[in-house]
């Protein structure tokens, strides 16, 4: 299978540059993957899709403000991205400079922080701050980390619209999308149905947007990234896959973390690494239905939901998402999609 296999054409215009006014107000693609059937909705239906009993699993990460402007102690300007906060002060980071930093090297940091490069470690930089607590650090004077295909800057209401309304755990570079559509009152209408819900954690790396360096997928090495699946969430999603209801994974993030828990045939408690790659051939063990945005040409996560519903279903209901100006990627519409 080739990486060129999962390109379809898309009209810049359609790349969402901010949300909507309501978070339920966004539009939802329904694809049948048994029949490769689609019907236009929009998510406030999510609840007449949904029935007493089902189990939704979301992705409880929360997006830290982990991007950082600064300047090298030589006057070069200098952006970090951080990828993961460690011990000590220290944090792996992406860096963007007209010359890379070599180690030994200080930063100054707008907003009145200071930190120097220890280590480069692959495309990775391990970066020491002055201040003890990375995380207090970027709560005050680090940017929302926006995606590289929305283009503008960071502004004060992305700080609550970039990230799910149950988020809890830090450490996300990137929100896990499908959950943004979430508010408190669908929250509420999905308790009264019966809707059961889990919680997994995954922080998303930086990696989720770097493109595919090869086009043969298995040649192709994921990016790793941490994620925890707890006893409660483990229980839950067998009692339900034990009794017959459906686990509804909300986002391709919860894929990721109930297939790597689920590796030995049930889904086990897990903490730790993974770099999980879905791709079509896989045998799914864990999730009944996804809920998920529009991902990008060629990319991971379109691949995985190609292996979930079939790729000519979902590049087919790609198309016709672009034909019907659906609004695409992170900010965008969603889908929720049935298996094949």
């Amino acid at each position: 299978m080739r990486k060129s296999d999962y390109h379809y054409d898309l009209p810049a215009a359609l790349i969402a540059q901010a949300p909507l006014q309501k978070r339920d107000a966004s539009r939802l693609l329904c694809l049948d993957g048994a029949t490769g059937s689609r019907v236009d909705r929009h998510f406030i239906d999510l609840p007449q899709l949904l029935r007493s009993g089902d189990l939704l699993v979301f992705n409880d990460t929360r997006v830290i403000p982990a991007r950082l402007f600064g300047e090298k102690e030589t006057g070069g300007r200098i952006e970090l991205l951080i990828e993961r906060i460690l011990d000590g002060g220290r944090a792996l980071s992406t860096c963007r400079a007209s010359k890379p930093p070599k180690p030994g090297q200080r930063l100054r940091l707008d907003g009145g922080a200071a930190a120097r490069v220890v280590s480069r470690q692959g495309e990775f930089y391990e970066i020491e701050f002055e201040e003890g607590d990375v995380l207090a650090m970027l709560e005050r004077i680090g940017h929302i980390p926006l995606p590289p295909y929305i283009n503008r800057p960071d502004d004060g209401a992305d700080r609550a619209r970039y990230q799910t309304v149950y988020a809890q755990t830090p450490g996300a570079v990137a929100a896990p999308t499908a959950g943004l559509h979430f508010d408190v009152d669908m929250l509420a209408r999905l308790d009264a149905l019966g809707v059961e819900r889990a919680f997994v954690t995954l922080h998303v790396g930086a990696g989720t947007f770097q493109p595919m360096r090869v086009d043969d997928l298995a040649q192709h090495h994921m990016h790793s990234e941490w994620l925890k699946v707890g006893v409660d969430a483990a229980a839950r999603v067998n009692a339900a896959k034990a009794s017959g209801r459906r686990v509804v994974a909300v986002g391709t993030t919860v894929v990721r973390a109930l297939e790597t828990a689920a590796r030995a045939g049930e889904v086990c408690p897990f903490t730790g690494e993974t770099d999980i790659f879905i791709y079509p051939g896989y045998c799914f063990r864990s999730v009944d239905a996804l809920i998920t945005n529009f991902h990008l040409p060629e990319s991971t996560l379109l691949m995985l939901v190609c292996a979930f519903a079939g790729k000519e279903n979902v590049l087919n209901a790609y198309r016709h998402a672009v034909v019907q100006h659906y609004r695409f990627f992170s900010y965008g519409d969603a889908m929720f999609v049935t298996p094949k």
